[in-house]
Order: structure tokens, then C-alpha cells, then sequence
């Protein structure tokens, strides 16, 4: 019994050790593969053939999904292929996927100067789309990684001038906003102020309507009184035509009477013989 159990405990060493040795054989051809692939890729990267690199550098996460270097590497491809200029939300830009793994890679890897690689192509992403707030960040990130960078220090100055010069247009463009923002203020109370006075004008001009109206009104009503106070009433009247008939009755009355005195003297004359 002993010896069966010796023979089967030595078996199962064996066997443990093949599957470990073939684990060891696989992973060493996985690393060897990855090695391959990121050699090809780095030629096809300096040759300026950036798609065909990043062909190289996904069989080579393929082969190993973990490796950091492969990832860096493919990043910094796709960022020669990607729009600088464009959105970080727009997700089918190269640009776009590179910063995405670059922002994993800084915060899973404990290789500081990858680190230190990564902090400085987020920076230039954040660069060219004039994020300089947040360019300036990532370069400081990549100085304490790696305080010998000079690329990241020059990179880190340049954002740092034009974070200042953006800030100084930002602030001019508030205060040119404030001041149209004052003049229209002001246009607004002149508008307000003309249409107050055009509504006071109607107002008066209603009011002097108003009261000529009235006064119109007014002066129709005193009109037969004045007419009747000015003029004179059917006694007056009569009256006068009373006086009148009767002056003309009594000049009728002396011209009859001088008619008949002519007369009389003529019948006078008339009795007298030549």
C-alpha cells in the first residue's frame, strides 16, 4: 500500500508539473508573441505607419490583455491618428479612445515613468483642445513622476502663458458683455422713458380733446341763453312794433293833415275870380 501511494502521490507530481511547465511554456510564448508584436508595432510607429502599428499593438494586448506597454503604445497611436481639436465626448475620434486609456493606464500601472508617459499625451490632449487648466495638471503630473522631463517643464510653461492670456480675454469679453449689458439697460429706460412720454402726450392730447369736447358741449348749452339773454324777447318785440305802428300812425295822421290843410287853402285860392 505504501508503495501505491507513493506511486500515485508521484504521478500527481508529475502531473501537477507538466501543467505548470506547460503554463510556463504558454505564458513564455504569449510574452514572446506580445514582445514580437510590440517590436513590429514600434517599427510601423516610427515609419510613420500608424494604422498598421495599431493593427501590431492590438495582437499584442491580444496576446497579453495586461500588458501596459502595449496599451501606452497603442494610446500614443491612436492619438497620431485622432482630431486634437475635437470633443472628448465624441467617441468614435481616436483621440477620444486614447485618453480613455491613458487615464486607466495612470491609475493601474506602478511604472512611474509610464506614468509619468501618460500624464504628458494627456496633457497635450487637453492642450490642443485649449484646455489649459486642465493641460497644466496633467504636466505637473508628469513632472513629479518624472522631474527630468524637459518636455513636459517647456509644455507645462506654454500652457501656463496661455491659461493667462485666455483668462485675460475671458475677463474682457465679461466686461464688454457687462458694459453692452449697461447699454442696453440704459437703451431700455430711454425706450421706456420715450414710450412714458408718448403715453403722457396721448394722455394730454386725450384730455385737451376732452375738454374741448366739453367746452363744445358747454357753449352748445349756453348758446340759446346767451341767444335769448343777447337778443330780445316776443313782449320786447311786440312792443317795439306797437311804438312803431304807432310813429307811423301819427306821420300818417300829419301828412293827412297837411294834405287837407293844402287842400283847404287850395279851394280858397280856387273862390277868388281873376
Amino acid at each position: 500500500m505504501s508503495q501505491l501511494r507513493y506511486k500515485i502521490l508521484l504521478l500527481l507530481a508529475f502531473m501537477v508539473l507538466g501543467t505548470a511547465t506547460q503554463q510556463a511554456v504558454a505564458q513564455d510564448n504569449s510574452n514572446k508573441k506580445e514582445r514580437n508584436y510590440i517590436r513590429s508595432g514600434n517599427k510601423l510607429y516610427n515609419a510613420k505607419r500608424y494604422a498598421e502599428a495599431e493593427v501590431e499593438y492590438n495582437k499584442a494586448l491580444q496576446a497579453n490583455p495586461q500588458s501596459e506597454v502595449a496599451t501606452f503604445n497603442l494610446a500614443t497611436t491612436l492619438l497620431r491618428q485622432g482630431n486634437g481639436t475635437a470633443s472628448k465626448d465624441d467617441k468614435n475620434d481616436p483621440a477620444s479612445r486614447a485618453e480613455s486609456m491613458l487615464q486607466s493606464l495612470v491609475k493601474s500601472t506602478a511604472n512611474r515613468d509610464l506614468q509619468s508617459k501618460a500624464y504628458y499625451d494627456l496633457g497635450n490632449i487637453a492642450y490642443s483642445r485649449q484646455d489649459y487648466a486642465q493641460a497644466i495638471e496633467h504636466y505637473k503630473n508628469a513632472l513629479r513622476r518624472n522631474p527630468s522631463d524637459d518636455h513636459a517643464r517647456d509644455n507645462l510653461r506654454l500652457a501656463q502663458l496661455k491659461k493667462k492670456e485666455q483668462d485675460k480675454n475671458k475677463q474682457n469679453q465679461d466686461q464688454n458683455k457687462d458694459q453692452n449689458k449697461d447699454q442696453n439697460k440704459d437703451q431700455d429706460k430711454d425706450k421706456n422713458k420715450d414710450q412714458n412720454q408718448d403715453k403722457d402726450k396721448d394722455k394730454q392730447d386725450k384730455n385737451k380733446d376732452d375738454q374741448d369736447k366739453n367746452q363744445d358741449k358747454q357753449n352748445q348749452q349756453q348758446q340759446p341763453q346767451q341767444q335769448q339773454q343777447g337778443g330780445m324777447s316776443q313782449q320786447n318785440v311786440e312792443q317795439i312794433l306797437n311804438t312803431m305802428q304807432g310813429k307811423e300812425n301819427a306821420t300818417q295822421q300829419r301828412v293827412q293833415a297837411v294834405q287837407a290843410q293844402q287842400q283847404r287853402h287850395q279851394r280858397q285860392s280856387t273862390n277868388h275870380k281873376w
